[in-house]
């Protein structure tokens, strides 16, 4: 067990001593409790004369109830980025800066660069502009200070999540008349080859090529792996929610669920019209007859803290939608699961959050790289979280796995990366 004192015990500070320390912790306020302690001690106060095995003098971040702007000017310790420096044993504020980066409390300022979707863009946060966006950074200062001073932290184990989005399940089937007939149109008039694979699928006569899930569940078996599908089931079509025709594909989520988990994939358009949210989980529930307690917004739609609050209502107790559509990294700094808390009610929540660090789609169309670089930055992913005892969360499409010729690529590797990575293990 390790103790830790302070003058003054507030939620934000005990919320992110248990996130980083675990149940190992012990938050006092009581000086004679602390000096009899016979564990580790941890001085995190502006009293220099009490014995300790660790001593910060804290900045104000935990101690205010307030979001404002925060200063923060990065330097090194121990060849890792540091903000908020103080004096003591570490030159830094490791609390308050885990606090900040973990609560997102940068998002919480409306005036920021969104990308093509409305999103928090990479590049306001502090851990692109100071380059630390591709470590798990407080993972690695937990690390160095339980390395440097002895201390004893329960440690989860590390796991691997494949995650896929589903947004359209089939290429061909299952899709409205007239999107079925204006895909042949266009096939013929720009002299697609795709044409007669179109025409075929649509008459059962070849399989469509997004159907590829018997091929994922035999990688998931040959692997050892437990994957969840997030699917979206929008109850009308619109611009950007497009997937097949959410009764068509009851069977498939149904086979799906027999061998993996399930989430739901809330529509684009649930985060502008109230009910949707609601409607999309209790359909997607009814299919499976089970409770859905898992989710990712579509298009890594996230607001802080109007989303997370949605979720919870709904009865949503995990979600995977943490991390960026614009670029791969590490959005929070951090890569493990944590519960999610709601800076402006100052409070812990049940709400368990699972931050992702890469996803295909930023590779293929935001970083533009090949099938060879993105398999470099997945299997780099992986090792960062590995060596940290993380939880390597990642996101892929179905229909990016194919074996369209635009595509067959990438279908190898992943297939390549999840037989390295077997090999590693």
């Amino acid at each position: 067990m390790i103790i830790l004192f302070t003058e003054n015990i507030t939620p934000r500070l005990s919320y992110i001593a248990t996130t980083l320390f675990g149940e190992s912790i012990i938050i006092t306020d009581d000086e004679t409790n602390f000096n009899s302690f016979l564990g580790k001690k941890i001085n995190y106060s502006s009293k220099e004369n009490i014995p300790s095995d660790l001593w910060i003098t804290p900045v104000t971040l935990l101690q205010e109830i307030n979001i404002k702007s925060q200063q923060n000017e990065c330097f090194f310790w121990e060849d890792l980025q540091v903000f908020f420096k103080t004096s003591g044993t570490i030159p830094f504020d490791i609390f308050a800066a885990s606090f900040y980066l973990i609560t997102r409390y940068e998002e919480y300022n409306v005036d920021y660069e969104k990308d093509d979707y409305g999103n928090y863009h990479h590049k306001n946060s502090l851990a692109y502009q100071e380059s630390f966006l591709k470590i798990p950074l407080i993972n690695l200062w937990i690390q160095k200070i339980e390395n440097i001073f002895q201390l004893n932290i329960q440690h989860s184990t590390f796991k691997i999540i494949p995650t896929y989005d589903i947004d359209i399940a089939f290429a061909y089937k299952h899709h409205p008349l007239y999107i079925q007939v204006g895909g042949i149109l266009k096939d013929i008039i720009y002299c697609r080859k795709s044409v007669l694979d179109r025409v075929l699928g649509l008459l059962g006569l070849k399989k469509d090529p997004y159907d590829l899930y018997e091929w994922l569940n035999e990688l998931h078996e040959k692997y050892h792996l437990n994957a969840i599908y997030f699917f979206l089931v929008a109850k009308e079509r619109s611009q950007f929610d497009k997937n097949s025709s959410r009764k068509k594909i009851k069977s498939l989520i149904q086979k799906i669920y027999s061998q993996n988990q399930i989430g739901i994939h809330p529509s684009f358009k649930s985060n502008s019209e109230k009910g949707l949210l609601k409607n999309e989980k209790k359909y997607l529930e009814e299919i499976i007859n089970r409770n859905i307690n898992k989710s990712r917004q579509h298009y890594l739609q996230l607001k802080f803290p109007i989303t997370y609050r949605s979720l919870i209502q709904e009865g949503i107790t995990n979600d995977y939608t943490l991390g960026y559509g614009t670029h791969n990294g590490f959005r929070t700094s951090y890569c493990k699961p944590f519960f999610w808390y709601d800076l402006e009610n100052e409070k812990k929540t049940e709400l368990v959050i699972h931050p992702f660090c890469f996803m295909d789609a930023n590779s293929i169309f935001e970083q533009n790289l090949n099938s060879d670089e993105a398999l470099s930055e997945m299997k780099y992913y992986y090792e960062q979280v590995k060596s940290v005892n993380g939880e390597f969360s990642f996101i892929m499409h179905n229909h990016f796995l194919t074996e369209q010729e635009k595509w067959k690529d990438w279908r190898k590797t992943y297939t390549n990366f999840l037989q390295q990575i077997n090999d590693l293990q």
